[in-house]
């Protein structure tokens, strides 16, 4: 993690800063890292050198050490036979210091000896922390590492080794137990002070990552309900449109009874469908021909049988009628004959599926009072989406007039009642969900993330009106 190496670092500095400050023959300072059980990673963390004769620090790491990063593991410097002994195994197990006030007859510098390096005068110190602070009720699960004879270290001690100093003194100027080790010695216990804080930092900083992607998570799993709920409240108006279709088909059959030298659709189709017919039976047809005869009589069956509003028949015929019998009659011969008939039904379909909004026709229904003569059919030839759910309240007021003739109209006026009420709620509820999962994504809410959508269904104009007041509502109560 970034920002707690940084933080590390600095910790480190103003601790070795502060030892060579405090004691005048100390020359240089390293701190080293020690990682948690069972590997124990020793990692060289920061060295500063005093500069000869000055207070100066300079700061760095030597181009190479055995303990620059990735360092070693507890495996490559704890004490084994055959194996040159290091000070920081000793620190590390024994959890003691180690002094190095003759560094000729050091027993913990043989290697440097046997490269012809003589080591400085110096001084060890393992900083503790408490491992009831360190791991608190998992202390007890620790898996502690072993020394060479495979007994485990610091199971029968309250403390673990979270890093080591050393400080380097000019020679002859350090002696064991005098005060410059003691010194030191009370200065790792601030250093394990720290270093347990910064180990809080990084474990909270990592559990507030953990925290927020689980909470991202959640939220996107929460907006793929929501959204699949919004989708299929959707459908609330796809049963509107098909119940209001039944008010249409009652509306035109009045226009029917009132003027029934009119052609509709449907005997339009018919006809279409009688010239298909007779073509077909003749044993010349080629099965191509026979095929797509077929299918452009389903069509004209299904557009037959189904109340759509006369926008939606128009595209019908255009896009599924009119080219399929061109292709037809370019194809087959057959139906040669029968073309001018076959054009001229063709207008009369585009016409028909309009009739029941034909002005001069409505005029003639003198028995309608005007206000449902005026309102059945602005209703009912309107397509009900969720920007047009207040015209609910409008067929509501149509089915419960009195002058109104019109079979079990009070259980269409109860199911259109039920309607309103789920049109005018769902907006309301998916609004409140978007601002509930952007208050648990982004842990509050604020006035510009209330204002965010997730990729979830629109809302209408007055809706995000109504979800921006509140969101200010909101940004001023905290």
């Amino acid at each position: 993690m970034v920002v707690i190496d940084e933080l590390l670092v600095k910790t480190c500095k103003n601790m070795i800063k502060t030892i060579l400050f405090c004691l005048a023959e100390a020359t240089k300072g390293t701190i080293y890292r020690i990682g948690p059980p069972p590997e124990l990673q020793v990692i060289r963390v920061t060295s500063g050198v005093r500069v000869e004769g000055t207070d100066e620090i300079r700061w760095g790491l030597p181009s190479s050490s055995d303990y620059n990063y990735p360092g070693k593991s507890w495996e490559q410097y704890q004490d084994k036979p055959g194996r040159v002994l290091e000070a920081m195994g000793w620190c590390v197990e024994k959890q003691k210091s180690w002094t190095a006030d003759n560094p000729y007859e050091d027993v913990r510098s043989v290697g440097k000896q046997l490269r012809g390096e003589i080591e400085d005068f110096h001084h060890m110190e393992p900083v503790l922390v408490r491992k009831a602070d360190l791991y608190g009720e998992s202390a007890s699960s620790i898996e502690y590492p072993y020394d060479w004879q495979g007994y485990p270290i610091w199971q029968d001690t309250d403390y673990v080794v979270a890093a080591v100093i050393k400080i380097h003194f000019l020679p002859h100027a350090i002696k064991r137990d005098d005060r410059s080790t003691l010194v030191i010695q009370e200065l790792s216990r601030s250093l394990g002070t720290e270093l347990l804080t910064l180990h809080f930092r990084e474990h909270l900083y990592r559990a507030q990552k953990d925290f927020a992607r689980q909470r991202l998570h959640s939220c996107e799993i929460l907006a793929h309900e929501l959204r699949n709920a919004f989708i299929k409240f959707g459908f609330i108006f796809s049963a509107v449109n098909a119940v209001v279709g039944i008010l249409r088909e009652e509306w035109e059959a009045r226009i029917r009874e009132a003027v029934p030298e009119l052609e509709w659709k449907d005997s339009i189709l018919a006809k279409l469908n009688r010239i298909l017919a007779s073509r077909m039976a003749t044993s010349e047809l080629a099965s191509g021909c026979q095929a797509a005869a077929r299918t452009l009589m389903a069509d004209q069956e299904e557009l037959a049988s189904v109340s759509i509003l006369p926008s939606q028949a128009e595209q019908w015929i255009r896009n599924k009628i009119q080219p399929k019998w061109r292709r037809l009659m370019g194809d087959c011969p057959a139906w040669d004959e029968d073309r001018p008939e076959i054009e001229h039904l063709i207008e009369d379909l585009f016409h028909a599926i309009g009739l029941g909004m034909d002005q001069e026709l409505i005029a003639r229904l003198n028995h309608v009072p005007d206000e449902i003569r005026e309102q059945w059919p602005r209703l009912v030839y309107s397509h009900f989406t969720g920007d047009h759910a207040h015209l609910l309240g409008d067929l509501i007021r149509l089915l419960n007039h009195p002058e109104m003739k019109l079979l079990h109209k009070h259980q269409y006026a109860k199911a259109f009642r039920s309607f309103k009420a789920l049109a005018e709620v769902v907006p309301e509820v998916e609004e409140r969900a978007n601002r509930i999962i952007l208050s648990l994504r982004y842990g509050h809410p604020t006035e510009a993330q209330t204002f965010q959508y997730l990729d979830a269904m629109p809302v209408t104009e007055e809706s995000h009106e109504r979800m921006k007041r509140d969101g200010e509502s909101l940004a001023l109560s905290e």
